[in-house]
């Protein structure tokens, strides 16, 4: 007797068994034990049938795709667990394929081409990881929490038709090898990294990473070049990787590396240009000159790397924004150093020294278009009173430009301060003009897309988020600023790989795990998101987008009474900033709509709103009210 039907067919198999069993048989046999006792009571939990064991693998059928990969993750991370923790010898690791197809039930077993291809996918798999057929793909993308990425075309042994295979990243696993090969880098994308501080006194540091900071700048307006930014090559200072390492954490096709030595007013440079994918020097240059120098330094890397790339450089392009007396520069780059340490105390220090470079030199640009972004920090930061902080961004910003009307970085800074003060048209104005001038600002690509969003053009806003981005892949606000927008527009599959490659980067910050918790809110994968609410809370009992999601998920389950005991803690924070989000947001959730509004209307006056708020589907229903038309006009925000 034989019947036809569709299933879903897993294959597992022990990563080294064959090899163990020639060199140790006796344990082979150990482990094969203990490995079928572990993954057993694995199966009926997702409805999955054993069919059979062959050799150290398991034959397990599902009547569905979504079981069939639920059940292979919970396998793999219920290993990976047990075999950090565990202190047996020999640790065991599955590979695991499946795939959906047609098979014929025959005494207890099954076959056909379905059996077939998911033996073949199996092996494709990272050890500890799970690859899977498209057809499967196509039942699951958008149903897990967990990213999905297309391996190259491989053909199947004795599969004739060709199978696009998809492997889901689990937490712990890097991109795979085999995932994107042959990925083509573009010389003419460039990372430039901390230039290593060879200095015999300690406190002249600040001169390496300002001599990087610099070089970033000039090299940034280079035509034709796209340049990462400061903040996203920073993260290699305390934690150095290869060069073909970086290329890929950057997609970059050219790295620049260098070294700075100042003794006194003495300066020696080195620097090194290197094509990333061919891991080759394109160049190298030593500079020992007087401290006066380093702007020809500067330019002529600059120019190095435009004729290796066959760019087109302009000679002293910075020079209409920069000083020529060496003692304010090194006071500016003091200030830079301090100012991207963005605590309050260094915010402070930071606006002091960039006042003293600006005392010293009225004309130094750049000294007014740093001012202007550290008092933007100092209101965003709740520092200082947020109007006068953002009265004074705007102030400086003006002064550069008033010097130097083509600055890039002055525009950016006005197109900043504006944001503060909901602002869009003159905001996006001053930012596309940034753009025109130096499309390579990340910025400003930050600044248009958050301006577009506010507006309700949720698509132009993505596009331009996700250029500021790209810029600036590592950088947090740029990957939070995306991850909401794709959030808001629908797109959380896309905001899942952004969060969890931020993740990556940051696994001690509490933050990133509130904003994974948020993403899967959205997918109605609650459980998911109290995963990630329990990581948040571990790292940071206090951080307020925690208790904000623990009162959201409580609220959107049902839970009313816990969801309003979170709110009441949240109430007693002493930053209005986090009281009004938290009254605003969980009150909507609840369906209070007079407390959501007297929050929100108080959040307009104080201008610290959410920018997505035309956008987020979970306000859909407060925005019916007639009060979002009040608190629109009340904003500038268009009525529709």
């Amino acid at each position: 007797m034989q019947s036809r039907r569709l299933a879903a067919i897993m294959f597992t198999d022990i990563v080294g068994y064959t090899a163990l069993t020639q060199s140790d048989e006796s344990l082979a046999l150990d482990v094969l034990d203990r490995h079928n006792r572990l993954l057993r009571p694995f199966f009926p939990k997702y409805h999955g049938r054993e069919v059979k064991t062959i050799g150290d693998s398991f034959l397990v059928e599902f009547d569905s795709a979504l079981d069939a990969c639920m059940c292979a993750i919970q396998i793999q991370n219920f290993l990976h667990d047990y075999n950090l923790s565990s202190k047996d010898e020999w640790k065991i690791k599955l590979r695991i394929g499946i795939h959906l197809g047609d098979v014929i039930h025959r005494n207890n077993d099954v076959f056909g081409d379905a059996v077939n291809i998911a033996s073949r996918i199996q092996p494709l798999a990272n050890p500890e990881g799970v690859c899977i057929s498209e057809q499967v793909y196509d039942q699951i993308q958008n149903k897990i929490s967990y990213p999905l990425r297309q391996l190259e075309k491989t053909e199947l042994k004795n599969v004739k038709a060709l199978i696009n295979v998809y492997t889901i990243v689990l937490p712990w696993e890097a991109r795979p090898i085999n995932e994107q090969p042959n990925l083509k880098l573009n010389p003419r994308r460039v990372a430039v990294l901390p230039f290593s501080s060879l200095s015999p006194e300690s406190q002249d540091e600040y001169f390496a990473d300002g001599m990087t900071e610099e070089v970033i700048s000039t090299i940034s307006k280079i035509q034709g070049l796209e340049v990462i930014s400061r903040t996203s090559v920073m993260q290699y200072k305390k934690a150095p990787k290869t060069i073909k390492e970086v290329s890929k954490d950057l997609e970059v096709g050219t790295v620049l590396e260098g070294s700075v030595r100042k003794v006194g007013n003495k300066l020696r440079v080195s620097a090194q240009m290197i094509d990333a994918e061919r891991d080759r020097h394109l160049w190298a240059e030593s500079y020992d000159r007087e401290l006066q120098d380093v702007f020809v330094i500067q330019s002529d890397i600059a120019m190095k790397v435009a004729e290796a790339l066959q760019a087109r450089f302009r000679k002293n392009m910075n020079a209409a924004e920069s000083t020529d007396n060496i003692e304010t520069y090194t006071i500016y780059l003091k200030a830079m150093q301090r100012f991207h340490e963005s605590t309050e105390s260094s915010l402070r220090e930071a606006i002091a020294l960039f006042e003293k470079a600006t005392s010293s030199d009225k004309k130094f640009v750049r000294a007014h278009t740093g001012l202007a972004h550290a008092w933007g920090r100092m209101a965003r930061g709740g520092y200082e009173d947020f109007m006068v902080a953002a009265r004074k961004a705007e102030i400086e910003a003006k002064k550069a430009l008033q010097l130097a009307r083509d600055s890039a970085e002055a525009h950016a800074a006005l197109a900043n301060a504006y944001v503060f003060v909901d602002n869009y048209q003159e905001s996006i104005s001053e930012a596309e003009k940034a753009i025109e001038i130096n499309p390579n600002l990340s910025e400003a690509h930050i600044s248009l897309g958050i301006n577009r969003c506010t507006l309700g053009m949720a698509e132009d806003g993505i596009a331009e988020l996700e250029k500021g981005y790209k810029l600036d892949p590592l950088s947090f606000d740029a990957a939070s600023y995306l991850a909401y927008a794709y959030m808001a527009s629908g797109k959380t599959s896309e905001a899942l790989d952004v969060l969890w490659k931020l993740k990556d980067v940051n696994p001690h910050n509490a933050s990133i795990y509130a904003m994974l918790a948020d993403c899967y809110m959205e997918r109605e994968e609650f459980s998911e998101a109290q995963k990630m609410l329990d990581n948040c809370i571990r790292i940071s009992p206090e951080e307020p987008r925690g208790k904000l999601g623990q009162a959201l998920l409580y609220a959107y389950t049902g839970k009313i009474k816990e969801a309003e005991r979170v709110l009441n803690d949240i109430l007693d924070s002493e930053t209005e900033a986090v009281r009004l989000w938290g009254q605003f947001f969980i009150q909507a959730a609840l369906g209070n709509f007079d407390d959501a509004f007297k929050a929100l209307m108080r959040m307009a006056e104080t201008h610290a709103w959410p920018f997505q708020i035309k956008l987020m589907p979970e306000l859909k229903e407060l925005r019916k009210d007639p009060r979002f038309l009040d608190f629109c006009k009340k904003v500038g925000l268009p009525a529709n």
